[in-house]
């Protein structure tokens, strides 16, 4: 009897559709990786100002007035010229008490990459400017420029002429350049980083 029953079984025509066949292998299109540099190759990453790579924020500060975040911020500004990373001559130049407004200078160390007994850096400037009114700060940094090499073969980079979608981005606008790729990652990521530790210290509580 179970040797009747396999035999039909095997007789009868297979019932299981081409979609259901989970032994054929079947072609796919290629999962398309996600792109690292997708933050740094979004419009406007690089921002040109008449002529500079600029970058502005609006960084709210509710119910602060314009004294408290004119002290919060030279506070900060002053506290960034004296860390690890800065060069001799970072410095806050302007401090205008009554006009709310500070300019500060920097000159510091950007590294791409630190292993042993390899060290791949460069020496970056650049400018802060911000002005401060009831509630809010508005931020800018600018002036950018890099150098490089500065104990083998020293070369100046301006931002301009470096980091900006021209000099930087391939004609596709899908990768960086191996090169002049790495200073504008690691330049958004300072910025970046300067620009959120601003926001953070306008908006802790009193």
């Amino acid at each position: 009897m179970k040797k009747f029953l396999i035999a039909i079984i095997m007789a009868l025509p297979l019932a299981v559709s081409a979609q259901d066949n989970t032994w054929e292998r079947i072609e796919q299109d290629p999962v398309e990786k996600e792109n690292r540099d997708a933050k740094y190759l979004v419009p406007d990453a690089v921002p040109v100002v008449d002529g500079k790579v600029t970058w502005t924020a609006t960084i709210q500060a509710p119910g602060k007035s314009a004294d408290e975040i004119y002290r919060i911020l030279l506070a900060q500004l002053t506290k960034m010229t004296t860390e690890p990373n800065q060069l001799e001559n970072s410095i806050v130049a302007v401090k205008d008490s009554t006009g709310h407004r500070l300019g500060a200078a920097y000159h510091e160390w950007l590294v791409f990459k630190s292993v042993a007994l390899s060290l791949d850096r460069t020496q970056l400037h650049y400018q802060l400017l911000c002005s401060c009114s009831d509630g809010k700060a508005e931020v800018k940094m600018t002036r950018i420029y890099y150098d490089y090499d500065t104990d083998r073969k020293p070369i100046r980079y301006m931002a301009e002429e470096w980091i900006t979608d021209r000099y930087c981005v391939n004609k596709k606008h899908t990768r960086l350049y191996p090169v002049s790729g790495k200073f504008r990652r690691k330049t958004i990521d300072r910025k970046d980083f300067i620009f959120n530790k601003l926001n953070t210290l306008l908006n802790a509580s009193k």
